[in-house]
């Protein structure tokens, strides 16, 4: 299938590893010019340099911690003048800080504030002149699956994370009427250094080892294993292609069947 995507100009913001590097690495095969973002330009510049020896691509590489009010207009702006404009926004941001509600300060709400829900706000706003001039603009925001069904101990992510469903949602309605469209994927377990940073915290934390707590992980999905990252590209690049251009307002598990519930 051809998804239309050549020549198409796409940011995806947090994206030098992980989920967000293999949206904007399959995004690159698929034709489209891309911006990738780290917070440190040395990642930045590193995933640049992969993803454009490997597919051929202008890919450029920015700078910017997606969190700090200036930044997401600033690699908007900069995602314009290397392109010329822009399609495709995929806001994507790290995991906010885990705990429970004895443990974290109104410091670490905030900060998981900023990370995962006014990241995407701000990002979106300052794309919308540039979408608005586009003939196949696309949003993509990325979530959880605790969106649906909270995951112990990430308290912060389970309630700041839902929010921005509401956001993609919301913004959904309004803009369709513009030809903009916003949907969001709400992953579940994959294979990503993340991932694996709490499997590690949870061994540290219940006296086992980083495997065991994969393993007894995976025996809540129907599918009995993680997700491998390039499954998540899979299902965020045909969302925010013209293949999908009757699909808006949409909240999709990417997520083994780990979400038992029907809706």
């Amino acid at each position: 299938m051809d998804l239309g995507l050549k020549n198409k100009r796409a940011l995806v913001a947090s994206s030098s590893r992980g989920l967000g590097y293999a949206a904007a690495l399959l995004l690159a095969k698929e034709g489209c010019r891309v911006a990738v973002n780290s917070r440190e330009e040395a990642n930045a510049k590193r995933a640049e340099e992969t993803m454009s020896k490997e597919t051929g691509a202008q890919v450029i590489g920015l700078a910017g911690d997606v969190s700090l009010p200036a930044v997401p207009e600033k690699l908007i702006q900069q995602t314009v003048e290397a392109f010329g404009g822009l399609d495709i926004l995929i806001t994507n941001a790290g995991g906010p800080k885990s705990g429970s509600i004895d443990s974290l300060d109104d410091a670490a709400w905030q900060k998981g504030i900023d990370l995962c829900l006014m990241s995407h706000v701000r990002l979106i706003k300052a794309a919308l002149p540039h979408l608005r001039k586009s003939d196949a603009a696309s949003v993509l925001t990325v979530t959880s699956y605790s969106v649906k069904q909270p995951i112990p101990n990430l308290l912060i992510s389970n309630s700041v994370r839902a929010a921005t469903a509401g956001l993609t949602k919301s913004l959904a309605l309004e803009l369709g009427k513009e030809g903009i469209r916003l949907n969001s994927i709400l992953p579940g377990w994959t294979e990503t250094e993340r991932v694996e940073e709490l499997m590690k915290a949870r061994g540290e934390k219940n006296q086992t080892s980083p495997s065991d707590e994969k393993r007894m992980q995976v025996e809540s999905t129907a599918l009995g294993r993680m997700a491998r990252p390039e499954e998540f590209a899979n299902a965020a690049v045909f969302l925010v292609s013209p293949a999908a251009s009757y699909i808006t307002g949409v909240l999709l598990n990417v997520d083994g069947g780990i979400i038992q519930g029907t809706f």
